[in-house]
């Protein structure tokens, strides 16, 4: 938190886009093709560790029980069998539908897997584990549960048919049922965040064109009278000044009134397009806590007191959203609580976590959060929270405060 390992940056929050750009380039999202190098590194790798079960059927060529007819045509089915799933892993596929293409190679998977345990035995019965999970991945959630459940009725048929031992082919029945519900649940998690991805870039989208609508408004109806009297009045001074000079300078004394007063009205209108309000940061702070797998407390956070003025909301937001930004990013912690409560003619934001508490100097986000309490008479209060953790406790002044002052 702005110290040591929990260093304040000062921002004020991640960016939507950022942050997903950085996890799909981190991790290879199942069900997906690889996108990049580092995708396709980290795919080949799962992939490898998973193709080790392959090992019962390399045994069994190897054995010596097979005619060698049988052993070359295992060799070959097992190398087809290895292409396909590969391809099905790697190969490139729409987005948002199965392709017809995939769904007949996944059939094809299937009925060489049927064909290798018919022909070489029980211990090819492992293909069908892959044949589950390549269903899981490839295949709707619906389609995946009818699939997966056949193929291991196949799997259960093929080993009676094969004399297979009873723990066998009860190992190999429970991994292909697992496995793929796993596999199916994962994908679904996976197609499942990248929706909310989405939505989450639409309505920060939408937002963003609200208040931009929003502030070409205000701009229009702050500047439009202005610029009208200012372009009114420098004609108007255009005329008299051969004639009338001391009228003239009059109306350039208005000119630049007007102009003066234009330029306060644009400077608050921009500053109320960027000042953050308690009510959202608040909204914000328990969207990104139950993100982050941290406990939020907000009981005793009420939204805006009525004596708060613009400009305290204003700092408290700017201090919410930093606490929040720190217990998210460094802290560590699996609680966070909020707190807002009058302390006097005073009203105090108190963020505290237990996770680790301070470690050193104050970093650049709370010593620019300090400044920024400064500014709008408030004081910033930090430390260890009871029982270890960190405890952000923001004051600024009610406005009955500073009535009561005047």
């Amino acid at each position: 938190m702005g110290t040591g390992g929990r260093t304040g940056t000062g921002s004020t929050g991640t960016g939507d886009g950022g942050t997903d750009d950085a996890a799909d380039n981190g991790y290879v999202m199942i069900g997906r093709q690889p996108e990049n190098r580092r995708q396709l590194v980290a795919k080949a790798s799962w992939t490898v560790l998973w193709l080790t079960y392959m090992f019962y059927a390399v045994v069994d060529l190897v054995s010596g029980r097979h005619s060698a007819a049988a052993t070359a045509l295992g060799w070959g089915g097992l190398v087809a069998f290895v292409v396909v799933y590969l391809f099905l892993l790697f190969g490139p596929r729409p987005r948002h539908r199965v392709a017809g293409r995939q769904l007949g190679l996944l059939a094809g998977l299937y009925v060489l897997a049927v064909l290798m345990v018919a022909t070489l035995g029980g211990p090819w019965l492992t293909l069908l584990v892959y044949v589950s999970i390549s269903s899981a991945v490839l295949l709707p959630v619906k389609w995946a549960a009818r699939a997966i459940p056949a193929v291991a009725v196949t799997a259960l048929g093929l080993g009676a048919l094969k004399g297979a031992a009873d723990s066998g082919l009860l190992l190999v029945v429970t991994a292909i049922l697992l496995g793929g519900a796993a596999m199916a649940a994962v994908v679904q998690m996976g197609r499942t965040m990248r929706e909310l991805r989405e939505a989450r870039a639409t309505v920060a989208h939408l937002a963003a064109n609200e208040e931009r609508l929003r502030l070409a408004r205000d701009l229009h109806d702050l500047l439009g009278h202005s610029l009208s009297l200012i372009t009114l009045k420098s004609e108007l001074a255009g005329r008299m000044l051969p004639d009338h000079p001391e009228q003239a300078a009059r109306q350039v004394a208005d000119i630049e009134q007007v102009g003066r007063q234009a330029l306060v009205d644009v400077r608050e209108a921009v500053s109320g397009f960027r000042r953050p309000t308690l009510d959202g940061e608040l909204a914000g702070a328990r969207t990104a806590l139950a993100a982050a797998g941290v406990t939020a407390d907000l009981g005793g956070a009420a939204g805006r007191h009525p004596d708060l003025g613009p400009d305290a909301e204003g700092a408290l937001a700017w201090a919410l959203r930093e606490a929040v930004t720190n217990v998210v990013r460094h802290s560590g912690a699996s609680r966070c609580e909020i707190a807002l409560t009058e302390a006097g003619d005073e009203l105090c934001l108190t963020v505290t976590d237990d996770g680790r508490g301070p470690e050193g100097p104050h970093g650049n986000g709370l010593t620019g959060l300090t400044e920024r309490m400064a500014l709008a008479d408030g004081r910033l209060v930090t430390g260890r929270a009871r029982g270890g953790g960190f405890r952000l406790r923001a004051y600024v002044p009610l406005s009955r405060r500073m009535e009561s002052v005047s």
